[in-house]
C-alpha cells in the first residue's frame, strides 16, 4: 500500500528555544575528531544530552557505513533551497549540516522521546524538531523506496530455498502477522473506529518478512478495530495473490503432489493456497504435529521482526501522543524502510541485535475458521511431505549406522 500523503498545515511561529543548561561538565569526545565526535561535544557539553549517547552506533542504531549512505540518499532533499526551505539552527546558532539533521531525525526515531525533550537536547524550538523529522521522512520515503520491494525471480528462489533449509518447508516465501501501534485514546475524539480488541486506540501494520527479516510487504493505516483477516483482505497482497500476480509459481513433491508458492502465518488468517496456517484441532497425527513444529518456527521470523521493529524505532513501541492518522503510516513505513536499508548494508541481524518475546503485549490471539479446500489438501500435502523427509533421513541414519 502506497503511504498516505498527509495535508500540509499551517505552520506556526515557533517559539523561542529553551536556554541551555548552564554548568554542566563536558563530556569526553569520543574516539577521533569525526563528525559525530564534534556533533556530540558541542550538544552534549551545554543541555541534558544523555551522556549515554556518546557512541553514535548505539543511539542511531547502524553503523556510520549506513549512516553515510542515508546521508548520501536525502542530501539534496535537506539542502536544496526550494519553496519553504530554511535553515535550522542549533541553540549556538550552528546551522545544521546534513549529517546533524539526519541524526536529529534518527534520534527522533531511534529514542521515541518527546519532541520538546529533544528540542532541549540540541537546544531549539520543539516545532523546528518535528520540521526536520518530517522532512527526511518524505526524503527517505522517496528516495530509498527501492530498499523495500517483493522479491524478484532470483530473489525468491533463494529465499525459498533459505526456508527449506532451515525449516524443512519448500516452496515458502516468507512470513507474514500483524503488530499494533498504539495511539493516545485524546488523538481520535468522538470515533470508535480506532478502538480494537482490547479497548487501546491503535493503528495496525500489516508485514511480510523473508528469512534474513527484511521486509517485503507493509501494509499501515488500518484502524485497530479491524481484524488480521479483514486487514488482508482488503489488502494489494491480498488481490495480487488471489490473482496469481503473486505466490503463483507452483513445484511437484516427491510423490507427485504440487505445491503453490504460500506465506506463513498463525491461526488469526484463513488458510488459503497461498497461505499456510498450523492445525488447530486436538489428537494430531504425528506428521501434522511436525508440520505445526516446523511451522511456528518458520513463523518466528516475522515476530522476531516486528519485535526487533519496534525495539530499534521506539516512536513506534509506545503510545504516541496526538498522532496524525495521515502523517503515522508514514513514520511506519519509514522506519520499515530503513530497517531493510541496515540489513543490505550490514547483513542479517546478529542474535544480540534481536529483539525476543512478543511485539503485541496484551492482545489476545485471534483466531479464523476460514478454509480453502485446495489449500486444506495442500497442508495436508506438506506435513506428508515432512513426515516422509523425516523418516528417509532417519534410514539414511540407521543404514550410516549399520555400515559402521
Amino acid at each position: 500500500m502506497a503511504p498516505v500523503r498527509g495535508a500540509k498545515k499551517r505552520k506556526r511561529p515557533e517559539k523561542p528555544a529553551p536556554a541551555p543548561t548552564p554548568g554542566l561538565p563536558l563530556p569526553p569526545l569520543p574516539d577521533g575528531s569525526d563528525w559525530w565526535g564534534v556533533f556530540y561535544r558541542r550538544v552534549a557539553g551545554h543541555s541534558p544530552f544523555p551522556r549515554e549517547h556518546q557512541n553514535m552506533e548505539s543511539v542511531l542504531k547502524m553503523s556510520r557505513r549506513t549512516f553515510d549512505y542515508i546521508c548520501s540518499l536525502v542530501k539534496k532533499d535537506l539542502t536544496t533551497k526550494t519553496y519553504g526551505f530554511r535553515n535550522f539552527r542549533f541553540g549556538d546558532k550552528k546551522v545544521l549540516g546534513v549529517e546533524d539533521q539526519v541524526a536529529v531525525a534518527l534520534m527522533r526515531l531511534t529514542t521515541g522521546e518527546s519532541l520538546q525533550n529533544i528540542g532541549m537536547w540540541f537546544g531549539m524550538n520543539h516545532s523546528a524538531i518535528s520540521n526536520i523529522t518530517w522532512r527526511f521522512i518524505e526524503s527517505v520515503e522517496e528516495r530509498a523506496i527501492c530498499h523495500l520491494k517483493w522479491p524478484s525471480p532470483e530473489e525468491m528462489a533463494t529465499i525459498k530455498t533459505r526456508f527449506d533449509k532451515v525449516y524443512g518447508l519448500p516452496n515458502c516465501c516468507g512470513a507474514i502477522d500483524t503488530t499494533h501501534i498504539l495511539m493516545c485514546s485524546s488523538a481520535q475524539p468522538n470515533s470508535k473506529v480506532w478502538l480494537d480488541n482490547e479497548n487501546k486506540n491503535s493503528m495496525v501494520l500489516q508485514a511480510v518478512v523473508d528469512a534474513d527479516l527484511r521486509f517485503r510487504d507493509v501494509v499501515s493505516g488500518w484502524p485497530g478495530s479491524m481484524d488480521d483477516t479483514c486487514i488482508l483482505r482488503t489488502s494489494g497482497l491480498y488481490r495480487l495473490c488471489e490473482k496469481g500476480l503473486r505466490l503463483g509459481g507452483q513445484m511437484e513433491l516427491p510423490g507427485g503432489s504440487a505445491v503453490r508458492e504460500y506465506l506463513v502465518g498463525d491461526a488469526s488468517y484463513p488458510l488459503l493456497p497461498w497461505l499456510m496456517t498450523p492445525y488447530r484441532e486436538h489428537g494430531l497425527q504425528a506428521a501434522k504435529v511436525e508440520f505445526n513444529k516446523r511451522h511456528t518456527a518458520a513463523a518466528a521470523v516475522v515476530q522476531t521482526a516486528l519485535a526487533t521493529l519496534k525495539g530499534r524505532w521506539r516512536v513506534i513501541q509506545g503510545e504516541l501522543w496526538r498522532p496524525d492518522k495521515h502523517r503515522l503510516p508514514r513514520i511506519i513505513f519509514v522506519c520499515c524502510l530503513i530497517t531493510n536499508i541496515i540489513i543490505d548494508m550490514e547483513g542479517t541481524p546478529s542474535r544480540d541485535e534481536l529483539v525476543s518475546g512478543n511485539h503485541d503485549l496484551g492482545y489476545k490471539q485471534q483466531f479464523s475458521d476460514a478454509a480453502d479446500d485446495n489449500a486444506i489438501k495442500q497442508r495436508d500435502d506438506l506435513s506428508r511431505h515432512v513426515d516422509n523427509a523425516i523418516k528417509r533421513r532417519d534410514d539414511l541414519s540407521h543404514h550410516v549406522t549399520a555400515g559402521e
